[in-house]
């Protein structure tokens, strides 16, 4: 039998049979206004919006849509910027979710809206904080969550 090594967002591994995965397609937005990136915060950790993409969904759309729900800001012309495979595991009701991600990076256009957690998911609320709009030059100054160096892919994107 085949395993894979998956990690949490608090860097806990978990060797995991092949046949425990779950495929998730995943989004990430990539929205820079005045000079300022826009970050959610989870754990207390910042990382770029996203999540995953609906069945039916194009991930164009589902950017789009991860963005509004996770900060209640608003994007348009979402641009591939940068893909990644990972795995991963988090928490879901009844257990520990093992996955194999495709990461898609999007640099967005900043429309408007307010900040907004409104359209979290209910097990996202209690460990989700209000999004913020960072300055790129304190970006190494960001103490970063996630599962992938999204700082790195930023960075690298932007031309920092």
């Amino acid at each position: 039998m085949s395993y894979v090594v998956t990690s949490d967002i608090h860097g806990n591994e978990y060797q995991v049979s092949l046949d425990e995965l779950k495929w998730r397609p995943s989004v990430y937005g990539i929205v820079v206004n005045d000079g300022k990136i826009l970050l959610t915060k989870q754990y207390g950790k910042f990382e770029v919006p996203g999540g995953g993409v609906d069945l039916g969904e194009t991930p164009e759309q589902a950017v789009i849509r991860e963005i509004k729900e996770e900060t209640g800001i608003e994007v348009t012309g979402p641009r591939l910027v940068k893909h990644l495979s990972s795995f991963f595991s988090h928490e879901e009701q009844g257990g520990v979710q093992h996955s194999q991600s495709l990461l898609l990076f999007f640099v967005c256009e900043y429309i408007g809206g307010e900040f907004s957690l409104d359209g979290l998911m209910e097990d996202e609320k209690p460990v989700t904080e209000m999004a913020e709009w960072i300055p790129l030059s304190n970006l190494d100054d960001v103490d970063a969550g996630s599962t992938f160096d999204w700082k790195s892919i930023v960075k690298e994107v932007m031309g920092l």
